[in-house]
């Protein structure tokens, strides 16, 4: 007769302790949702879907800073580094790794995969002028990455980054094929 091996059971993940302000909030939201009508609670909803998918952006945004720091590291800090001055408060610069393109301007800075940047790169070898292409980078940023317009501090689709971001992508990126 064999024994059965003891049933080991799984072990639960450690629950993050919640802080005194997040209770709070909690209790205050749990007491106003029965107030709520369906087109508030929707509104409700959809808001706290968009502020779940902007800490996941973040997330990877840090994972991508990560990646580029780890990378340079490991290639001894050499990655490729082009820069531009526009004005006198805006500064972009463009760090080149194998984990993508790192953008930087004096409001901030961000992670772009090698296809997003592709796709600024197509975005602005289109035809127009620069404040043309900065506005239709500014849709592209709305619709794939709106994080980037708070990081770096976009004002509207006119704003003057835009057009000395685009003029620089198509200055220092060309097109393959």
């Amino acid at each position: 007769m064999t024994k059965k091996p003891k049933r080991v059971p799984a072990k639960k993940a450690p629950v993050k302790k919640k802080s005194a302000v997040w209770e709070k909030l909690a209790k205050e939201l749990r007491t106003t949702i029965p107030k709520l009508d369906s087109e508030g609670l929707a509104f409700l909803v959809e808001q706290s879907r968009i502020h779940l998918y902007n800490m996941q952006v973040d997330e990877l945004n840090r994972m991508k800073q990560e990646a580029y720091v780890n990378a340079n590291k490991k290639s001894g800090g050499k990655s490729k580094t082009v820069k531009i001055q526009s004005g006198k408060t805006e500064f972009f610069g463009i760090d080149a790794t194998s984990a993508g393109y790192y953008l930087r301007c004096t409001g901030g800075g961000t992670m772009f995969s090698k296809a997003e940047m592709v796709q600024m790169v197509k975005i602005v070898h289109g035809p127009g002028s620069a404040q043309e292409t900065g506005a239709r980078l500014y849709g592209w940023f709305t619709r794939e990455r709106n994080d980037v317009i708070s990081t770096l501090q976009i004002t509207d689709r006119l704003d003057k980054k835009l057009q000395s971001l685009a003029s620089f992508i198509k200055k220092n990126f060309k097109i393959k094929g």
